[in-house]
């Protein structure tokens, strides 16, 4: 891998992304096959002003065996001390990360019931963190290791996938060896802002969304379902995901109705679920469509009352530069900036606490394809071309 392009990485994480402050702890979530990119991420942390990097190695491996052999209940269990260990320093006002890689072969022939189970630890781990997600700033971001790799470029010499991985992951980020990375991504983020702003315009209060798949979904907005954002006099500014090319929005709990399929795979708990989609009435899932991984699917919508409703709609251009690659990553992160998205659960917003989703979790699957069209109502009911081919049609 080129060190420097590491570096710049790095960099870009800790001060674009969740932006350390002098004095503030950052605590990070980390996968053990990524562990030699911790030492540069911590010292640009560091040379930022950080006091403290506290690093929590996420396992997939050892919960995957553990699943086998403990009751499952144990298995779901946050016990009390490790609660305790990560709202010490939540309290404090730490910046929290999670630097995540993927390995989809781990878990291939797990039992759903067992995945589900990893998958209700790992979201009850990190709501633990969620918790204080309006007080501080977060970011998740990806770290290439070997078995992602070799999962991407499945062709290509071993020796090579993980270079290849690396300068894939350089490209979506917009590091070059020569460019201020800082100076890209502002403006980067002004660009989204005013796109965010132009639809905010529209006064939308529904998008009906159709592709050739089957697709024939409508979602309700409310007049608090903003695309634009604007930071808090009083909030460090950050960039919660990275790479991220989305504009999104809080829709209406009650107002989701149709059939919708997903466009890429989803990975649960480390497991992979293909060929799904769901069908809503008056907001809610009635029904999961799928031949595998249906036992996940209905589990992940009833965790609680809310996890059957959505809580983001996203807007991405099929043309988008992850989409451009010309590859599936099998990780949300990176895949739902392919391609328009839908999350089930919690909303992005609390601005409208009646018509806004609450639940534990906040799950994203990507339903965008190349002939995608979506159709907005604005509050006067006239219609707007929103999306013509997958694309803004404004």
């Amino acid at each position: 891998m080129n060190e420097t392009l590491v570096r710049k990485y790095a960099y870009l994480l800790a001060k674009v992304g969740i932006n350390v402050q002098p004095g503030q702890k950052v605590m990070v979530e980390a996968m053990p096959d990524g562990y030699q990119f911790i030492p540069y991420f911590a010292e640009e942390c560091y040379k930022l002003g950080a006091s403290e990097v506290i690093v929590h190695y996420l396992d997939l491996a050892l919960l995957n065996t553990r699943a086998r052999y403990e009751p499952l209940e144990n298995v779901r269990k946050i016990e009390d001390w490790k609660r305790q260990s990560y709202e010490t320093y939540l309290k404090q006002g730490c910046a929290v990360v999670r630097l995540e890689g993927v390995n989809t072969k781990l878990m291939e022939n797990t039992p759903e019931a067992q995945a589900n189970a990893i998958f209700a630890f790992i979201d009850n781990l990190r709501n633990i963190a969620r918790a204080y997600s309006m007080q501080q700033q977060w970011l998740i971001a990806m770290v290439p290791t070997q078995a992602w790799a070799e999962v991407i470029f499945p062709n290509e010499p071993k020796d090579k996938v993980l270079d290849m991985l690396w300068d894939t992951l350089f490209r979506l980020c917009y590091i070059t060896e020569d460019n201020d990375i800082e100076a890209v991504w502002k403006e980067k983020k002004k660009q989204t802002r005013l796109r965010g702003q132009k639809m905010d315009a529209l006064h939308l209060r529904k998008l009906h969304y159709t592709a050739s798949n089957g697709t024939d979904l409508i979602v309700g907005l409310t007049e608090n379902s903003r695309y634009s954002y604007t930071p808090k006099e009083k909030r460090i500014e950050f960039t919660a995901n990275i790479p991220t090319e989305e504009i999104c929005t809080t829709p209406d709990k009650y107002a989701t109705n149709g059939v919708v399929y997903a466009s890429r795979p989803l990975v649960l708990g480390g497991k992979k679920i293909e060929n799904f989609g769901f069908r809503f009435e008056k907001g809610k899932v009635v029904e999961v469509l799928a031949d595998k991984g249906k036992e996940m699917l209905e589990s992940l919508v009833h965790t609680d009352e809310g996890a059957c409703y959505l809580g983001e709609s996203a807007l991405v251009e099929y043309d988008s530069p992850i989409s451009q690659s010309g590859l599936v990553y099998y990780t949300t992160l990176i895949d739902e900036n392919a391609s328009c998205h839908l999350a089930l659960g919690r909303g992005l917003s609390a601005a409208d606490p009646e018509h806004f989703n609450h639940s534990q979790i906040h799950i994203d699957f990507m339903i965008g394809t190349r002939d995608m069209n979506i159709a907005g109502t604005d509050v006067n009911g006239k219609e707007i071309q929103i999306f013509k081919d997958g694309n803004f049609a404004f």
